[in-house]
């Protein structure tokens, strides 16, 4: 095994330097000619000179607020345009002026989330009202939500089961209380969040059979994959390579299909109690 581990890596180890080589050069000559291009096309907010590949990502200390609060001060007191992830630009925006333009006065334009391809495949081409493009169809899907899931009826409605939600979770702690024992906030108040989202998404029966701890668990793997680091959204030309694309898709569709199996069964059950309300 050592022998053949010698013979393999001197000829392993060259490629992936030039591997490594390469792409750093093609992302430096992308990032060069982009900046470049675009100063010409069109004025853009005051900016620090970067670096290739990681662009300012540098000038932030483990302070992020404080830096940026300096950078804003020596490069633009209102907005700045910062490079934190690879190739996509971010804006800063610094005064109150600036943040009413930005949230208030131009919020349709700035509203849209950059796509995606992880949540372009979980949510089946974003079509989710939290990543939709901001347009007619997230109009009226903001409508729906507002009259059938947050209105003032529908809120009220769920006032039971958001009582005995708490008292459940007021009596972990006072179990807890009663033999010294250390809560994690962090679990209970996830619990607490996940359980109450069942109950309100299918009824009491749905904790059952495990269905609120695989609830939970998509969750948690949903976040972690919106949430986490995907190569295409730091360099958007990489994200192009169909082998990297991929391998981010796989996990993506997995979750999705495990996603909609149990949402499935979710949609089963209610059309059983709705026909069969005692269950018989």
């Amino acid at each position: 095994m050592v022998d053949l581990l010698q013979k393999l890596l001197p000829e392993t180890l060259p490629r992936a330097w030039l591997f490594l080589f390469l792409f750093c050069l093609i992302v430096s000559m992308q990032y060069w000619f982009t900046g470049k291009f675009s100063a010409k096309r069109q004025r853009l907010p005051p900016s620090p000179p970067a670096l290739p590949i990681i662009g300012h990502l540098h000038l932030i200390g483990s302070l992020p607020h404080i830096s940026l609060s300096g950078l804003a001060r020596k490069h633009g007191l209102d907005v700045m345009l910062l490079r934190l992830q690879g190739t996509v630009p971010n804006l800063v925006v610094s005064s109150s002026r600036t943040a009413e333009a930005v949230l208030h006065t131009h919020d349709h334009v700035l509203a849209s989330r950059p796509y995606s391809v992880v949540s372009d495949t979980i949510m089946y081409r974003s079509s989710d009202i939290g990543f939709v493009p901001y347009g007619e169809y997230w109009r009226q899907a903001r409508k729906l939500v507002t009259t059938h899931m947050l209105s003032a009826k529908k809120v009220q409605s769920f006032r039971g089961a958001a009582a005995e939600e708490v008292s459940m979770a007021m009596a972990k702690i006072n179990q807890a209380a009663a033999t010294d024992a250390a809560v994690d906030m962090s679990e209970l108040l996830h619990t607490f969040a996940n359980d109450m989202a069942c109950r309100i998404v299918s009824g009491k029966f749905f904790l059952k059979d495990g269905q609120s701890k695989l609830f939970g668990e998509l969750i948690k793997d949903t976040s972690r994959l919106l949430g986490g680091f995907n190569l295409e959204e730091y360099f958007p030309a990489v994200g192009r390579v169909g082998v990297l694309k991929k391998a981010v898709c796989a996990k993506a569709e997995r979750v999705r299909n495990r996603w909609a199996d149990l949402l499935d069964k979710v949609i089963d059950d209610r059309g059983y109690y709705v026909v069969c309300p005692t269950g018989v």
